[in-house]
């Protein structure tokens, strides 16, 4: 499995970025794709997380500010990331969860800064 992420970049404090993730490879139908992000100094943390069966879990930081939402059809997860503030930043992972393993794509890094 492989994982191709984009959308990092640098955002203003209350400004928007959307993370897309594409997975590609042989992949089993039932899995869950989703978001980690570490920031400097810090341990890796989920963000946000949904299966394909469509249950979702949020951090409580992005609650009420990140969405997760993802196309099955094109093994494709995205994070639509509002009201970023400058604890955001942090080099952001694209995760996908199968009953073999979590694969992990690379890191794209979302800086939150004025």
């Amino acid at each position: 499995v492989q994982l191709q992420a984009s959308g990092g970049g640098l955002v203003q404090p209350g400004g928007s970025l959307r993370l897309s993730c594409a997975a590609s490879g042989s992949i089993f139908s039932r899995n869950a794709m989703g978001w980690y992000r570490q920031a400097p100094g810090k341990q890796r943390e989920l963000v946000a997380a949904r299966t394909s069966g469509g249950s979702t879990n949020y951090a409580d930081s992005a609650k009420g500010r990140f969405t997760i939402s993802r196309d099955n059809a094109k093994n494709t997860v995205y994070l639509q990331m509002d009201s970023l503030k400058p604890e955001d930043t942090a080099v952001y992972y694209c995760n996908l969860r199968d009953r073999i393993k979590d694969w992990w794509g690379q890191g794209t890094l979302v800086t939150v800064s004025s």
